[in-house]
Order: C-alpha cells, then sequence, then structure tokens
C-alpha cells in the first residue's frame, strides 16, 4: 500500500506526465531514502537513476558535465524531469545540471537532509564550485516543486542534522526572533525536535526569496554568518579537509556576530548572549592554520562584493538584519582573531 505521504508527488508526476525522469542521488541517498521512494512511486512514466559519490567535492563542472552527457545518451528532451534527491550538494548540482541542459529542464526537489529541507533546496538558487571558490558558477532556476518528508532525517548522523540546524539558527536571527527563541530552547538536536520546526524555518527564507528572487537587495539578509562561513570552508575543502557547511556557517555567524558589536550595531551583551547560544550546539573549530590573508583573499572572491570592498550582511538586533555593510578591515581581523582565542564565551 502506498504511503500517503508520497500521494502529493504522485499526484504532481500524473499532472506533468513528463516524458523520462531522472533521480539524481548519491550513494547515502541511494542506500537510504531512493528505496522507501521507489517503494511509494505509482507511475509508468519511464526512469533512471543517476548515483555520484557523496560530498562537497562532487559539486564541480566535471559531475554536470557527466550528467549532460547522460542526458544526451538518453536522448533526453524538454518535457523530461530531474527529481533531485539529496541534500544541498543533490539539490545545487542538480537545479545548475537541469537548468542549463538545453537550456533548461524542468526538476524537482525531495531534500533529504535538514540543510536542503529548511534552506538549500527553497529559493531558486543552483550552483557549483569552481575550485575552491563556493558556489561561484550558477544560476536562478526555481524547481517544479519541493517536497519535503521529515522521516528522511531519522537516515542522518547527528553531524548533518547540527548542520542543517545552523541554517534555522540563522533564519532566526536575521528575521523572527521568535524561531530563534524555539531553537536555542532545544535541549537536543533530534531529528524529534526539529521537525516541528522545519515548516516555519522555509517559510522565513521563501518569504525573504519572495521579495527579491536574483538578490538585488533584502535577500542578501540571507548570507549573514557566509562571507566569513564559506571562506573558511572553502580553505578546509582546499586542505583536503572539508567540514560541513553549518559548521562553517556557525563559525561565520559567530565571527560575525561579534563584527556586528564592533561595528556598533549591537551590543556587547547581545553579542555575546548569541555566540554562547550557538557555541551551545556547535563545538569550536580551530582555524589557526590559516592566515588572515588567505581568508581576506576568498572573501574577496565574494560574490555580493560590489567594488572590491567585502560586503557584509550583518544583525542589528536578534530577529532583525542589514545588507550591503561595509566594514573596517581592522575590524573584520579583530573577529577572526576573537574566534580563534575565544573557545567559549561562559
Amino acid at each position: 500500500m502506498t504511503d500517503r505521504r508520497f500521494s502529493d508527488l504522485n499526484q504532481f508526476l500524473r499532472n506533468l506526465k513528463p516524458s523520462k525522469i531522472f533521480f539524481l542521488c548519491d550513494e547515502n541517498t541511494h542506500q537510504h531514502c531512493i528505496p522507501e521512494l521507489l517503494q511509494n512511486l505509482e507511475t509508468e512514466i519511464p526512469f533512471e537513476i543517476l548515483e555520484i559519490e557523496a560530498g562537497e567535492t562532487q559539486k564541480t563542472i566535471e559531475t554536470a558535465t557527466r550528467i549532460w552527457e547522460i542526458f544526451a545518451e538518453f536522448e533526453t528532451d524538454r518535457n523530461a524531469l530531474l527529481a533531485n534527491v539529496g541534500g544541498g550538494v543533490i539539490t545545487d548540482l542538480g537545479g545548475f545540471s537541469a537548468s542549463t541542459f538545453k537550456r533548461g529542464i524542468k526538476f524537482i526537489h525531495i531534500p533529504t537532509t535538514l540543510l536542503a529541507m529548511c534552506d538549500s533546496s527553497i529559493g531558486g538558487k543552483t550552483g557549483i564550485d569552481l575550485h575552491f571558490f563556493k558556489n561561484i558558477i550558477g544560476t536562478f532556476a526555481l524547481p517544479e516543486q519541493i517536497f519535503v518528508y521529515p522521516d528522511f532525517l531519522k537516515t542522518l548522523p547527528f553531524e548533518e542534522l547540527r548542520s542543517g540546524f545552523a541554517e534555522m539558527l540563522k533564519h532566526g536571527l536575521i528575521a523572527d526572533a521568535e524561531h530563534w527563541e524555539h531553537l536555542i530552547s532545544l535541549d537536543e538536536i533530534s531529528a524529534e525536535n526539529i521537525a516541528p520546526l522545519i515548516e516555519h524555518s522555509g517559510n522565513i527564507k521563501q518569504s525573504i526569496v519572495n521579495q527579491d528572487f536574483k538578490e538585488q537587495n533584502i535577500r542578501k539578509i540571507l548570507n549573514f554568518g557566509h562571507s566569513i562561513g564559506h571562506a573558511v570552508e572553502s580553505l578546509f575543502l582546499k586542505n583536503e579537509t572539508p567540514i560541513l557547511h553549518g559548521e562553517a556557517v556557525a563559525l561565520g555567524m559567530i565571527c560575525e556576530t561579534r563584527l556586528a558589536v564592533l561595528e556598533n550595531l549591537i551590543s556587547e551583551d547581545i553579542g555575546n548572549y548569541i555566540i554562547k547560544n550557538i557555541q551551545k550546539y556547535f563545538p569550536h573549530i580551530s582555524i589557526t592554520d590559516f592566515s588572515d590573508e588567505q581568508i581576506l583573499s576568498l572573501m574577496m572572491n565574494d560574490k555580493k562584493n560590489i567594488g572590491g570592498k567585502i560586503n557584509f550582511s550583518l544583525i542589528n538586533g536578534i530577529g532583525t538584519c542589514l545588507f550591503n555593510e561595509y566594514c573596517s578591515p581592522e575590524n573584520v581581523l579583530s573577529a577572526l582573531d576573537f574566534y580563534r582565542n575565544n573557545a567559549a564565551i561562559l
């Protein structure tokens, strides 16, 4: 008997009537999620499963080329559908591959990680990495639909759950103080505790995206924690010791919260309160191997920069955020030193 949770997906396929379906996944989602999905799939439309290795290192033009080549081999037309079953790597890569093949075939997201459910599958950003520059190649392209099945969270290791939790914390900090307070009241990060909060977190992001799809103004606030976070994530990737995206975002939010204090946007007390609550869930990650010059160099290549200046999105309170904030280099370096030298705020 088909699980009722999958009825929306089956009805969508009946209405769309694609010529062919491709399911893009990695080895983890192939093992843990695809069997349940196929067991509940009701369609006579021919489909293929495309599996890639797991991890950020697969989000490259080479992987996208392999996907395009498979599309070409199957003589894929523009009525085909790509279903991206996985986390942020799969949704970013799959969306990019679909949006560029024959100038765009339809795609949907079936996110299987918390980060993808509440953040990366939402908003129509697709992307791949170039060398060690995160998401520097990509398109704005919306999926036809996003199908969220929170039970998939039960297949995740704790670290992956925590990674997605960072983006949920970000949503609260930039736009919804009550959501932030709900999140930091959780005694532990678990699928059961988080599942009821996913929809609201995703709605916060969707509301911001609806106001500014092409990221000309307010959508930039979604990058809070990412200017420094992406740079550090890239350096770990370059050293072949990758950290999870949410871990980098948590690190970035701590640094950029401190930067907001130094720029007199929030008080020291509020800054410490925020940092303490992020540190409650995320252990300190040493960045002593990375110099200021290495981090700043990568930050200079950030997509949000204008006129060669590092462009920050910084909170000016809990639940509110500014964008296009230009900070003094001294304060940026001070914020990095603060993180290096402060394992925890008590």
